[in-house]
């Protein structure tokens, strides 16, 4: 072999040599960059999984305190009503003539009655209506009685009012009807 030829070969694994370092330098520049992006991947992973931790827990925590003041509004609404009572229990205590007592204080319970039943209808619950026809899963039929003006299982009287939560039964309305 000759020198040339040697030289010639000395320099192609020159060349070689230097194009795969050359290539293992891009290899590792990508090797760094694709860590590089992984390590950034995994930080927005571990602040978004926090992020939503936090959202969870802040709607838990709001979620128990909806449903610990779910009935603060209706209580607020009742005050009035005590307020009401309260007078009505103070005017007993009037020196007055008995009969004029007696109204004024049945006056006063009709208007807290009338004030109740507002804050009730306000927030959903409505009386059952009496006039309506007997219906099994609104009334309780504690009574039947002969009643001539009335048709056969029909309402003749109401024991005890029954009221309605929107459209659920709170308490039945007992009722009397007719055989």
């Amino acid at each position: 072999m000759s020198t040339e030829t040697n030289e010639q070969v000395i320099s192609e694994e020159e060349v070689a040599l230097e194009e795969g370092e050359e290539a293992v330098a891009e290899s590792i520049n990508e090797l760094e960059t694709i860590q590089a992006e992984l390590a950034s991947f995994k930080d927005k992973y571990a602040r978004v999984h926090a992020d939503f931790d936090n959202i969870k827990k802040r709607l838990e925590r709001e979620k128990y305190q909806a449903l610990e003041y779910a009935n603060e509004k209706f209580a607020k609404d009742l005050i009035p009503v005590v307020d009401s009572l309260g007078m009505a229990i103070g005017a007993a205590e009037i020196e007055a003539e008995p009969t004029v007592l007696l109204e004024k204080l049945k006056e006063g319970v009709e208007l807290t009655m009338k004030q109740l039943l507002g804050v009730l209808e306000k927030h959903g619950v409505t009386p059952v209506d009496e006039s309506e026809p007997f219906d099994p899963n609104i009334h309780n039929a504690v009574q039947r009685v002969d009643s001539p003006d009335h048709e056969s299982g029909a309402i003749v009287n109401t024991f005890q009012k029954g009221f309605r939560y929107k459209e659920r039964t709170l308490r039945d309305a007992m009722v009397v009807i007719a055989n």
